[in-house]
Formats: structure tokens, C-alpha cells, sequence
């Protein structure tokens, strides 16, 4: 049976430790620890810009590191096991662990704690970042980061508290996000991209593509079943039901993340492609 590319690091010449016995390599290496160090990068399959991108991984999330060649990094990040290449300059290695995530769907790092100073990045949900203190300006309470910038302090929480809740209220915050094909963060966002990161800020773990989702989210169940927090399956497509009646999905078709009539979702999109391939709902 031949291995996933996509959740195992092998190559001809190199492989994952853990792979031994399972694939031939001519070596095998441990990888080291790093983390992702701008706010959001590409993950793709080959080292090359030109090549389409499978997921995206975003600030603080940490990779272990395979193999440093030209500029490249082959990774496997630790979240959800997707192996690809990044640019090396979007690693950091022996930064101290992300104390907080990015809980709105969109924030900004500041220079210094003042709303009134360009920003100097834009941080999307599900960013980590590690908070060395708090600071007050204008009536506004920041978080500061180690080196200084700052963030505001409602916009993050300690990684694992409250985890839980309710995942659709968290996709419907995307609604309007644009679509972007392997996207996974409030700029640009897919289907499957979406379904994860929703759970994720819930606490929950997910598969990151379709058809990983469709084989092991959840339990299946039949479409007379569908109620609020139900998944709906099309070869390649995921949606969230937001009720028994409506869905919410990124999409190429309205190219946003969107709220759609769920009947209306079916026939539109069986006209052109085919009819739902499964239902699937979490436990609990």
C-alpha cells in the first residue's frame, strides 16, 4: 500500500525517521523543532513558487524540519501531519513556545502599544504568539510580545483556554472571506480550510483535506438526519450545516465563504458534478 505523501515525509534520498522499515531511503533523520515565524506561508509539495500550494500554516505553528536545501525547508507540521516545503526564511528554531492564539478572525501586531502607529503585520485566527507582558495606552490594554510589539489584548487568549463551543458560530465569522484554493486563514480560506480551523478553535482536531475529512470526521449518518453542526460531503467539497435547511461553505462559485439554501446547494452543484458522497456528525 503506498504511503500518503501528503502525511509522511519520504523520499528517495531522505525520509522521517519513523518511516523506517516501511519505506527505502537512503537516510533517515529525527527533524528539529521550529516555528513559523511570519503570519501566514504556503505549504507545497515541491520547493518551487510556481507550484500550487496545498495548505497554508500560520504564525507560531510549529514543523519539524527534514531537510534545509536552497533556500527550502521539507516539513512536517505538527498540528495535522502535512508534509511540504515552506521558504527557509519563515522558520525560526529555538524561539521559546507561543503562550497565546488569535481568536478574531483578522488582528494587527503593532509597533508599540498605540492603535494610532502603522501596523506592522496582520495576524489571522488561529495564529500563536508568545505574550511577555500587558500595557495600557489611550484606555486600550495590550499584549506585548517579546520583542516588543504589541497586540490587543481582547483579540488573544491563553492556548487551551475555553476550548469547546460551538464551531459553526466560528465558520459564520468567515462569511464574505474571500476563497483561496489550500487557503487557511481570514485572508483567503477553502473548504476543508475552513471545517479545520473552526474545529480547531474549539478544540477540536481535524483532518486538513476533503476527502481525510470524509473518511475520518465524525461518524457517518443519513441526510434526513442533517441538523446544526452536521458535515456534507461532495467529491472534493465539504459545507457545514448551519441548520437543517441552510449551509455554510468557502466555495468557487460565489468565491466567498457563504450561506447557502442546502436543497438548492445540491442540485446546483449536481448539475455540474455530482450529488453528495456522505454525511458525516462529531460525537457529542
Amino acid at each position: 500500500m503506498m504511503l500518503d505523501r501528503r502525511l509522511n515525509a519520504f523520499r528517495p534520498d531522505l525520509a522521517e525517521a519513523s518511516l523506517r522499515g516501511k519505506v527505502e531511503a537512503e537516510r533517515f533523520v529525527e527533524g528539529s523543532m521550529a516555528a513559523v515565524s511570519i503570519p501566514v506561508v504556503a505549504l507545497r509539495p515541491k520547493p518551487n513558487l510556481a507550484t500550487g500550494i496545498d495548505t497554508e500554516l500560520l504564525m507560531g505553528e510549529e514543523v519539524l524540519v527534514f531537510e534545509r536545501s536552497g533556500g527550502w525547508c521539507w516539513v512536517k507540521a505538527i498540528a495535522d501531519g502535512y508534509v511540504g516545503y515552506l521558504p527557509e526564511t519563515a522558520l525560526m528554531e529555538g524561539a521559546a513556545a507561543a503562550t497565546h492564539i488569535v481568536v478574531p478572525q483578522r488582528t494587527f501586531i503593532y509597533p508599540e502599544p498605540e492603535l494610532r502607529k502603522p501596523h506592522a503585520a496582520v495576524l489571522s485566527m488561529g495564529s500563536r504568539v508568545r505574550i511577555a507582558g500587558t500595557a495600557e495606552a489611550r484606555g486600550n490594554h495590550y499584549a506585548v510580545l517579546d520583542d516588543g510589539t504589541a497586540i490587543f489584548a481582547k483579540h488573544v487568549q491563553p492556548i487551551g483556554e475555553s476550548a469547546g463551543g460551538d464551531y459553526v458560530d466560528v465558520a459564520l465569522r468567515f462569511l464574505g472571506t474571500p476563497y483561496l484554493w489550500g487557503g487557511r486563514s481570514g485572508l483567503g480560506i477553502d473548504c476543508s480550510g475552513l471545517v479545520q480551523l473552526a474545529l480547531l478553535m474549539t478544540g477540536r482536531a481535524a483532518p486538513r483535506d476533503t476527502d481525510m475529512q470524509a473518511a475520518g470526521l465524525g461518524e457517518p449518518i443519513d441526510r434526513e438526519e442533517l441538523k446544526r453542526g452536521d458535515f456534507v460531503f461532495w467529491k472534493g467539497h465539504v459545507a457545514i450545516m448551519e441548520d437543517p435547511e441552510t449551509m455554510v461553505h468557502a466555495n468557487g462559485h460565489t468565491m466567498t465563504v457563504a450561506r447557502e439554501n442546502f436543497a438548492a446547494a445540491v442540485e446546483r452543484i449536481g448539475w455540474l458534478y455530482e450529488y453528495p458522497t456522505g454525511y458525516r456528525r462529531l460525537a457529542g
